[in-house]
């Protein structure tokens, strides 16, 4: 397998088809390596494993140790959907830098993700998404799949079926419009001028989000420019509408009624697309100047934007439609960046849309210690030295609003160091906590560096977002070109528990006032069943146990009656089996919070819950346990096909292939700790 760049946990990715060696590697003799200790004398620290949850942490223990990396992490595959490998091939062919090889490999990955029924989805077993097939459909088709394949056949009747071309989203028809297979004028309007509006303009690049910034200013550099690549014809997919367009086809729907907003933002739309016609634009130029210059400056030296595809594939797109060619550094750097992002065996390719190593990292970490590893462990010392040296110690976009603010806190992935999250920033700091480095002095002023970076970054309203503070115009998610309803990155529970979680941990009380404001938050916001919406996971599950955990952490009563309201929806939610899970579909049917088949990550959540909650010793917890045991695999592991991350609720969920194994590994070793072993 070839992941590019750097190595990953190869037992944790969708294209592992072995079970993972029973045995523990001996210890390798270069201090480049983590250092193991012999099971002989790893037995003798733990004693003999008798109890079943001795056992089955033994196992998982066991399997995290086997999967940690040379230089102390952990790396699991970060799974999405078809879109992120088929924009990849799109990508190559506008560049004409097309690899049949490589090509064939990534259509083999988008074909093995095709459903019976001839669509691909968002998620694992989710319905059809019009916008996902349409992609994939053209991917295949540019990778000379005939439309006479019986798979795009099948593909091509859920596409009619769905109202074609004209009704996928926004992002789709962008990428058609590059093969003149959509007309550029049916794309909602971004003009390149707004890059010289003012910060303190209502509307600016900085009230966007980190990711809708990092991914629309590079974007506006190709709207504007409004390239198309011919296709030759056996390569188009005109056939995929289901008639010929009209121009009325082109224009955005309107809502009932006359004033509101979206209709408001309908017809300002209209107006830019008069301005973007005309002849006369005296800025334009100054603002495509002013938007090379950003991307340039904010490519990492690794060649990544932002952490993510979107902003590294649109950043390449725009270098390019400047006149950059293929053999520029910071295009070859860019394509190597993607490359990084690869995940490669014999048959084929994926794309991710994002890594999260030091997010993997950070929850291993805490399952280890949670499993009874010694805190000065080789192993643990190794990964919390991994952590510590990732810091990141440079202002980013975050000081726009804060600019008095000292840098400190992590990133999700290798290097992004112009956006650092508060959610990885708790998580790393919880995890390195009681770890025994070397250099305690530098793990303890990087954990105040860290704390003081995350308290700065609270909102207003008491909560926290992930990237930035007071991210909150919501009218912005009002705009035709929002349709995916996440140009923002407001306050939300899931990260105010974790935040109220890092504050209890290292000594702060409920009274401090950045502690009080984010509990009259989290009042507000709790839902009227009792738990609280996630932001970060699915959903309604995830959302309360991380709320549910600060809230304990920070020194809250448990037993009041809002939180035992929590609790109550929790044990209500609980399956036949045992097990918690909730499905995807919650995001859009409030019906279903809490509801779905059991998965090993979501009942890790729901225990860790009512553990913060007291509710160790209960039947629900026992039973939710027991569901752990019965489904843990010889090896360690879990199986759970599902995904239970989210990246933009409804429209772009995400798979982490680390938590149907590092959290039931948490969930075990606190319920161990909590009932000194006792068990139902």
């Amino acid at each position: 397998m070839n992941p590019g760049k750097y190595p990953i946990s190869t037992a944790l990715t969708s294209f592992n088809t072995e079970t993972a060696a029973p045995v523990v590697e001996a210890p390798k003799k270069t201090s480049a390596k983590v250092h193991h200790l012999p099971p002989s004398i790893w037995k003798k620290m733990v004693g003999d494993s008798k109890s079943p949850v001795d056992k089955a942490i033994e196992r998982t223990r066991d399997f995290f140790f086997r999967e940690q990396l040379p230089d102390g992490y952990w790396w699991a595959e970060l799974e999405s959907n078809v879109t992120i490998t088929a924009e990849y091939i799109m990508l190559f062919h506008f560049l004409g830098m097309v690899d049949k090889v490589r090509e064939r490999k990534l259509a083999n990955y988008i074909l093995s993700k095709q459903t019976f029924e001839g669509y691909w989805t968002l998620w694992y077993n989710g319905p059809g998404d019009l916008s996902t097939t349409i992609e994939a459909y053209f991917a295949l088709k540019l990778a000379g799949y005939s439309a006479e394949h019986p798979a795009m056949v099948k593909a091509r009747e859920f596409i009619h079926a769905n109202g074609g071309i004209i009704k996928a989203r926004v992002f789709t028809k962008i990428f058609l419009a590059l093969f003149g297979e959509f007309a550029w004028f049916g794309v909602p309007s971004m003009p390149i001028e707004l890059m010289l509006l003012p910060d303190w303009a209502y509307f600016n690049m900085y009230e966007l989000s980190s990711w809708s910034r990092a991914t629309i200013i590079p974007l506006s550099v190709v709207m504007a420019e409004r390239p198309v690549r011919k296709l030759p014809p056996w390569a188009r997919v005109q056939e995929l509408y289901v008639r010929p367009p009209r121009p009325t086809d082109y224009t955005f729907s309107k809502e009932d009624g006359i004033l509101t907003w979206k209709n408001f933002f309908v017809g300002v739309d209209h107006l830019l697309k008069v301005y973007e016609s005309s002849p006369i634009r005296p800025f334009r130029k100054k603002a495509t100047a002013t938007a090379e210059q950003w991307i340039l400056e904010h490519q990492e030296p690794t060649g990544d934007w932002g952490g993510i595809q979107p902003a590294m594939l649109n950043s390449v797109l725009a270098l390019h439609c400047l006149g950059y060619a293929n053999d520029h550094p910071a295009v070859v750097k860019g394509l190597e960046a993607l490359a990084n992002f690869s995940i490669e065996d014999e048959e084929s390719i994926v794309l991710q849309s994002c890594v999260s190593p030091v997010w993997d990292t950070a929850l291993a970490l805490v399952a280890m210690q949670e499993a009874g590893v010694p805190a000065d462990h080789p192993a643990l010392v190794k990964a919390a030295q991994w952590l510590l040296d990732l810091e990141v110690r440079r202002k980013g976009d975050w000081q726009v609003k804060s600019p008095e603010l000292e840098p400190g806190g992590w990133a999700f992935e290798f290097l992004n160091d112009w956006y650092p999250d508060v959610d990885d920033s708790g998580f790393v700091m919880l995890a390195i906590k009681d770890v025994k480095v070397r250099d305690r002095k530098h793990k303890e002023q990087a954990i105040k560096r860290g704390i003081a970076w995350c308290l700065g970054m609270q909102s207003k309203n008491g909560g926290w977002g992930a990237f930035d503070k007071d991210n909150t115009k919501y009218l912005l998610n009002k705009i035709p070109f929002a349709d995916l309803e996440a140009l923002i990155d407001p306050p939300t529970a899931d990260l105010t528990g974790r935040m109220l979680e890092l504050m209890g941990n290292f000594n702060y009380s409920s009274s401090h006032p950045a502690a009080a404001r984010a509990l009259e938050f989290l009042k507000r916001e709790q839902e009227p069943e009792g738990p609280w919406w996630g932001r970060w996971g699915v959903n309604y599950i995830y959302g309360t146990w991380s709320v549910l955990c600060g809230l304990q952490a920070i020194g809250e009563d448990m037993n009041q009656p809002y939180i035992r309201k929590a609790v109550n929806w929790y044990k209500s939610k609980q399956n036949i089996d045992g097990g918690w899970g909730e499905v995807c579909e919650s995001y859009c049917d409030r019906s279903l919070m809490g509801s779905g088949p059991s998965t090993a990550s979501q009942t890790a959540w729901s225990l860790l819950a009512l553990f913060a909650a007291g509710e160790a010793h209960s039947q629900a917890a026992a039973r939710g346990v027991e569901y752990l045991l019965t489904t843990q695999k010889q090896d360690g592991t879990w199986d759970e096909d599902a995904f239970t991350g989210t990246g933009f609720p409804k429209f772009f969920m995400i798979k982490y292939h680390i938590y149907r194994n590092c959290f039931p590994l948490t969930a075990l070793g606190k319920y161990r700790r909590l009932t000194a072993g006792r068990e139902r």
